[in-house]
């Protein structure tokens, strides 16, 4: 079925592949928004001709009016843009893409509306997934991931009963410096980092690949999607990007979702569920895959990944503190101003500082504060 998309995030790496779907599938592009980069938030707007075009900056959305002027698309800009492209009524489905906890507001406001949300802001279910999924069950709303692991995990479950869920077998690429040591990595540089070996991401998903703590976020947000505890969630480091994820029922079969590592496959189910359809992304060639390797991950040396565990396992506003936290960590080091294993020294420094709260909205927002003080405070 066609739908009627609003992308948010639509300049970034999902948000660009999302219109590579939505022009090969025949979807329609209600509203599109960025933060700053208006270049390209100019070219898509006259390409697909939404509704409504925002920019999270105010200055940027102000010289977007006066370029699309000749247009009678509406420009609105700041967070009440952002607000009103996820709430818009003329769109059924609205694409997640903004990284960081500045996708939760916008995901609730979609949540509100009963839409479907094609889930790709991971940090919504880190720090708040509980109250999230509550919202969507209350207000009628569908939540499909996005994240190439979640979406294959949520393919294999697909006519299972959940009872009959053993536990899920979470991959990960294991990013640039699978096997280096701590010694090795204490010169790492974000060029270094930023050299995925299977993905093209974003600057900040890309170093978070690098720490493993991405793999520890997609933990978490693999419990509040699939309402597991994190015992019954393995994590596999799985090089070749090929075994996007599996399960293992009560049986011991395992069923696993394979498939180049192409982003456009799982953006077009989550638009496309419950029907396959044919799209854009490439063919798997298992004559040539190769060997597919698993290992376990090196939480000694990933110390970023263990930490996402400890915050697992905590649960209440522990993940807020350690999303927040690492969010500050990750900006400092890709600006050059604290060093690669000093990332997770930051967020360790905020999960044992920054007290807890029982789990609402509220203390969501008060705990990612708390953490980035923490963190600002930890980099000096």
């Amino acid at each position: 079925m066609t739908k009627t998309l609003s992308v948010l995030g639509s300049t970034g790496s999902i948000g660009t592949q999302t219109l590579e779907v939505a022009a090969s599938c025949g979807h329609r592009v209600a509203a599109l928004t960025a933060h700053h980069n208006i270049d390209l938030l100019e070219q898509q707007a006259r390409a697909f001709h939404p509704i409504l075009a925002a920019a999270a900056d105010p200055t940027a959305a102000a010289a977007l009016a006066s370029r699309l002027s000749d247009t009678d698309i509406q420009v609105l800009g700041g967070e009440a843009g952002v607000l009103a492209a996820a709430a818009l009524p003329q769109a059924d489905t609205v694409v997640t893409a903004v990284v960081g906890i500045a996708g939760l507001a916008p995901t609730l406001a979609a949540i509100d509306g009963g839409k479907r949300i094609a889930l790709a802001n991971k940090e919504t279910m880190v720090c708040a997934g509980p109250l999230v999924t509550a919202r969507a069950t209350e207000k009628g709303a569908e939540i499909v991931p996005v994240d190439s692991e979640h979406s294959a995990i949520f393919q294999c479950l697909q006519g299972s009963c959940r009872p009959e869920l053993k536990r899920i077998l979470l991959t990960a690429s294991g990013g640039p410096f699978f096997g280096k040591t701590r010694a090795e990595l204490e010169g790492v540089t974000p060029a270094d980092a930023l050299k995925h070996p299977n993905w093209s991401m974003g600057a900040k998903v890309t170093i978070d690949s690098a720490t493993l703590m991405n793999k520890g976020l997609e933990l978490l947000e693999a419990m509040s999607l699939f309402a597991v505890p994190p015992e019954q969630i393995t994590i596999l480091v799985h090089r070749e990007s090929i075994v996007h994820s599996a399960v293992e029922y009560c049986d011991n079969s395992v069923i696993a979702q394979l498939g180049a590592p192409d982003m456009r496959l799982p953006i077009q189910y989550a638009l496309s569920w419950p029907d396959r359809v044919p799209g854009p992304a490439d063919p798997l060639d298992l004559f040539t895959a190769g060997h597919l390797t698993f290992a376990q991950p090196d939480l000694e040396t990933f110390r970023c990944l263990a930490l996402a565990i400890r915050a697992a396992k905590e649960g209440g506003t522990a993940p807020a503190i350690l999303n927040g936290a690492n969010e500050v960590a990750v900006a400092r080091f890709l600006a050059g101003e604290i060093g690669f294993l000093d990332i997770a020294r930051v967020v360790e420094h905020a999960l044992d500082t920054v007290p807890r709260a029982p789990l609402t909205l509220e203390a969501v927002y008060a705990a990612d504060r708390a953490a980035r003080a923490a963190a600002e405070e930890a980099c000096r």
